[in-house]
């Protein structure tokens, strides 16, 4: 059995998504598939449009066998965290041959030299780097410019690579083969080139649109005009979801919680918080004094250094309580402690049985089962964890659907 590895958010699940398994498959030559999902919270700093569990159950209905969650404080962290979080738990679990992900390149081979150079960090290369930043301009913009003038001096035939960093699945792929190489891991990387067109784009372009499109759609009560770009069962639990009271969640759900927050914390407080620095505190907190909406609050925040999705990562941090200290813990000491089993099908029932005797790190299948661990950082990382979910329910239109502790009432997902 040949096992590929597979990161995801599923926000919701598409006919991307699919064409990125399907293609995938073909590729490595894998027939059963692990995927690491972002759980309530995801990387652009927002909450899921419909639960961890449900977009498990449509995932294991289209060609996945095993979900496991990523962490959230990794979920909800830098392309970089995110990566490593994700591909950590695909190396430590011992069962995984390959990883395939999205990339505007396709190019594997241009992707893996980049990646070895920004993994290096040549000295020329980190002192370009910091003349960058000195600029004030955002990491991604000095890391790209750092990286160009890099080449050149170098009288590299590669000059060109540079120009991978300017795309949003590109930029993640390299981190995806930076983790890959920090791990000495022999996990082989694929990539499958993006069709269509970019993550981001915000008009449904048919059959294949990309997921804010279809997220807008679903926001502004337009569902149907969505539909032809997802798979059939996710149109059917994405109905049944929002016909619960159980979404679409979005960020504006909580823009009186994040108020509240942010004007009952101090400066010191918010200091705190995990990729909050060089005195954004300051700038936070006085945004949050002089805004009347979430809107408001990030127009008064947000700068070229300070990209609006760092300041959501920050502001989804904040209701989670994750710190700065709790990443440091978690970075030091490997990233994500355990392997939470979301949901698997009859394929990856296999897979957990022998993840179970070669896995590096813990095995959850129940969530209650932390308790029992004796590491510290294991139950940290999960009362994190479930500190998220009882924030995420909040969200939802239903108050039978909004009680604390669900983290430990949810069962996994089991598809037969």
């Amino acid at each position: 059995m040949k096992v590929l590895g597979i990161v995801a958010e599923y926000n919701p699940f598409h006919n991307g998504h699919m064409y990125h398994i399907e293609e995938s498959k073909k590729l490595t030559g894998c027939d059963t598939v692990v995927c690491v999902m972002s759980g309530n919270f995801i990387q652009r700093g927002e909450p899921a449009i419909i639960n961890k569990f449900a977009r498990t159950e449509i995932a294991l209905g289209n060609g996945v066998d095993l979900v496991i969650e990523l962490p959230v404080p990794f979920a909800v962290s830098s392309a970089e965290f995110f990566a490593y979080g994700a591909v950590s738990i695909l190396n430590s679990i011992g069962i995984v041959d390959c990883i395939s992900f999205g990339s505007e390149s396709g190019d594997i081979h241009s992707l893996t030299k980049l990646a070895e150079i920004l993994v290096s960090e040549p000295e020329s290369y980190k002192d370009e780097l910091k003349k960058q930043l000195s600029k004030g301009l955002s990491f991604p913009v000095c890391r790209q410019r750092a990286l160009e003038k890099y080449l050149k001096l170098q009288n590299d035939s590669n000059e060109a690579l540079s120009f991978l960093l300017e795309t949003s699945n590109n930029i993640l792929a390299l981190e995806y083969l930076k983790a890959l190489i920090k791990l000495n891991s022999a996990i082989q990387p694929f990539t499958v080139k993006r069709i269509s067109n970019s993550y981001n784009t915000s008009e449904l372009t048919g059959n294949i649109s990309s997921a804010t499109a279809i997220r807008n759609s679903i926001y502004e009560s337009e569902f149907a005009a969505s539909r032809q770009a997802l798979p059939q069962l996710a149109q059917q639990i994405l109905e049944r979801e929002i016909s619960a009271g159980r979404g679409p969640n979005s960020l504006y759900s909580f823009e009186n919680i994040i108020l509240a927050f942010l004007r009952h914390s101090t400066a010191q407080e918010l200091e705190n918080i995990q990729d909050v620095s060089e005195g954004l505190e300051y700038r936070i907190k006085n945004a949050a004094e002089n805004s009347g909406s979430f809107d408001q609050l990030l127009a008064n925040i947000c700068t070229k250094r300070y990209p609006k999705t760092r300041i959501q990562r920050i502001l989804i941090s904040l209701l989670a309580g994750i710190t700065r200290i709790d990443m440091e813990r978690f970075m030091r000491h490997g990233g994500p402690q355990y392997a939470r089993i979301l949901g698997f099908n009859e394929k990856g029932r296999e897979l957990l049985s022998l993840m179970k005797k070669k896995s590096a790190i813990p095995v959850v299948t129940k969530a209650s089962n932390y308790k029992s661990f004796s590491d510290n950082l294991i139950s940290k990382m999960f009362e994190i964890e479930a500190h998220a979910t009882d924030t995420y329910v909040l969200a939802y239109k239903n108050p039978a659907f909004k009680k604390a502790g669900q983290e430990f009432t949810q069962n996994i997902v089991i598809c037969r």
